[in-house]
């Protein structure tokens, strides 16, 4: 039990009207067909699970668990709803909250990560203090989090088209907001399933590696080159030191740059002849 919230176990018929809506939900998104759905069954079977909610101090009721019921039962027209009160604090209802919202396969792990960090914020919690309390591994926690690095139009994006949270964590790895988005398109527009969009990202970030690499190679030919001037520049000017006149020069093309030292063969052979 991750949760010692006290209740009196009773179902209480409540008023809708009288039922606020929790401050830490999480999910924003309801398939309107599902709720639908849900209005439905309510209407013909009544709400099953009773909502969880807690008793505030204005004697009005706060939603503690059951979003999706209090609202589909509301467009169904009930006027009210079974419910069991809870008693427990702000810190407790909202860690509550999460925790359900957790246990449903429904929710993004976009709403995920942004109510864990609400939570994190709000009670000043680590990683490792939510990984104990709502029972999830600790580098899931992280890994959720990370999902807050995609901006708002990727977010939405990948919520519209139903890309799964394996497709967000292969995303993650190109860190180039401008490149991300571009891939994103292609994955979409080609329809790629997680294992074609690992693959596809590989390529991508391979591109990327061997483009690098020319790059640094290409830095340290013109390093070398440099050096291999200057010492060309340092050996004519030892010749000319000596009392030989040394003219050096050089030609560059597409393929190659030529280096010459030129020494005047009159005066070598007029040396050699006084020598």
């Amino acid at each position: 039990m991750l949760f010692n919230i006290g209740n009196d176990k009773k179902i209480h018929d409540i008023p809708i009207i009288r039922i606020k809506s929790c401050r830490m939900q999480s999910r924003k998104i309801f398939s309107p067909s599902e709720m639908k759905d849900l209005a439905q069954s309510i209407r013909v079977n009544g709400i099953l699970q009773p909502i969880t909610v807690r008793k505030l101090n204005t004697g009005e009721y706060e939603l503690v668990a059951g979003e999706r019921r209090l609202r589909a039962a509301a467009m169904c027209g009930s006027r009210k709803v079974p419910c069991i009160v809870v008693n427990c604090s702000d810190k407790q209802a909202d860690q509550y909250s999460l925790a359900e919202n957790i246990q449903r396969s429904d929710m993004n792990c976009f709403e995920l990560a942004e109510g864990i960090e609400k939570l994190m914020k709000t009670y000043n919690l680590s990683r490792f203090d939510v990984s104990r309390r709502l029972g999830i591994r600790q580098a899931d926690v992280t890994n959720i989090i990370k999902m807050l690095e995609f901006t708002d139009e990727e977010k939405d994006v990948m919520i519209k088209y139903k890309l799964t949270e394996r497709h967000a964590k292969a995303l993650l790895r190109i860190d180039d907001v401008i490149k991300r988005k571009m891939v994103l398109s292609e994955i979409i527009s080609k329809g790629l399933n997680v294992t074609q969009t690992g693959n596809y990202i590989d390529s991508v970030l391979g591109e990327t590696k061997d483009d690098t690499a020319k790059n640094q190679k290409t830095t340290l030919i013109i390093k070398d080159i440099k050096i291999l001037e200057n010492t060309i520049k340092k050996a004519a000017d030892t010749i000319r030191a000596i009392g030989i006149e040394a003219y050096s020069c050089s030609k560059e093309t597409d393929n190659f740059i030529e280096y010459t030292i030129r020494i005047p063969k009159s005066r070598n052979v007029s040396e050699e002849k006084t020598a």
